[in-house]
């Protein structure tokens, strides 16, 4: 297991952003219903609950999604990932939903936009770096 990395340069410098095989979708989820399989992660909320799924076991009317995982142990006392990746994805016109887990942070964002946007977060990783 690796050391979580907390400085907000060695974070975004050791990102090595990596784009998941697949599309995938936010969905609601009724209640008691079976999640699909390679279900990715799970979010209670007020209006139920909300799960991220392969696009294949998506309603029809959901929007294709990539994923990107940021390789990096973030710690989760780290401050500044988050700020950076978006603000670079945004400058772009890339709407990015994040959700970090123990170990990474993980963007998902429209399919189309997947190439464009490790362009990006490979940059910022390079800029980091110097």
């Amino acid at each position: 297991m690796t050391t979580p990395v907390k400085d907000t340069r060695a974070m975004i410098a050791g990102m090595e952003p990596l784009l998941v095989d697949g599309n995938f979708a936010f969905a609601p989820w009724p209640d008691g219903k079976a999640w699909p399989e390679g279900t990715r992660a799970s979010c209670i909320e007020d209006e139920g609950l909300s799960l991220i799924i392969p696009f294949e076991a998506a309603p029809a009317d959901a929007v294709p999604m990539r994923c990107i995982t940021l390789q990096v142990h973030s710690s989760l006392e780290g401050v500044g990932l988050t700020a950076a990746v978006s603000a670079g994805l945004a400058a772009a016109g890339i709407p990015a939903n994040v959700v970090a887990g123990y170990h990474h942070d993980h963007i998902y964002l429209p399919a189309d936009k997947a190439d464009l946007a490790m362009d990006i977060l490979r940059q910022l990783q390079r800029e980091a770096a110097q």
